[in-house]
């Protein structure tokens, strides 16, 4: 089996982490930048990270997340925040995430309208917008917990949360959300089995 294999058998959604043991700084860094390295829609890397490490603001989310306790026990916790108002067609940020490809200027105003027209159905709408890059979050996330099992540190993605409580207690600026939540650590029970349908029930040859 292939290591990559392995990591996908290794992680789970870990429920219980034990909050005395901690992730080696360099290998959790590490994770970071393959987040930072992920693919996004146009390269537009509308994802932002927020690692919540002091105790009494992990307390505050945890009221806010259901009462999870892998908010206060993991040894880290990220949550992704998307830039929305930044990735919107026709931003500075926009064109200098396409100028840093070493395009011409002609090739730059090719993609910017190229852009536009792709996004502007989309940011016409608020919550489409959000959901557009709150996408690109996934892609980064899935990454990272993957990459994380290789190293044998447990994750567990969190959707259950009380959005507009978790971006009051971080003072998420406008123009941001809060995407997902994602808690890493170590487990302390045993991996329950992984139970998933059988490959001929969700692939369809045409």
């Amino acid at each position: 089996m292939s290591e990559f294999l392995k990591a996908m058998a290794f992680r789970h959604a870990c429920k219980v982490f034990d909050s005395e043991k901690q992730i080696p700084a360099e290998e959790f860094e590490s994770l970071l930048d393959v987040a930072r390295k992920s693919p996004s829609s146009f390269g537009m890397e509308p994802w932002r990270m927020i690692v919540i490490r002091k105790p009494n603001l992990r307390k505050a989310l945890k009221s806010a997340c259901w009462n999870q306790n892998q908010i206060t026990e993991c040894s880290e916790l990220v949550i992704f925040t998307t830039d929305n108002d930044t990735v919107r067609s026709g931003t500075p940020y926009v064109r200098k995430m396409f100028e840093r490809r070493g395009l011409s200027a002609e090739a730059v105003d090719t993609y910017m309208g190229v852009y536009k027209n792709y996004l502007e159905p989309i940011e016409c709408d608020e919550v489409l917008l959000e959901n557009w890059t709150a996408k690109q979050c996934y892609i980064a996330l899935a990454n990272m917990m993957t990459y994380a099992a290789t190293l044998e540190i447990d994750s567990c993605p969190i959707e259950g949360f009380d959005k507009e409580q978790v971006e009051a207690i971080l003072d998420i600026e406008y123009g941001h959300s809060v995407a997902v939540i994602c808690a890493f650590g170590y487990r302390v029970n045993p991996q329950s089995p992984q139970v998933r349908l059988d490959v001929k029930q969700i692939v369809e040859y045409r």
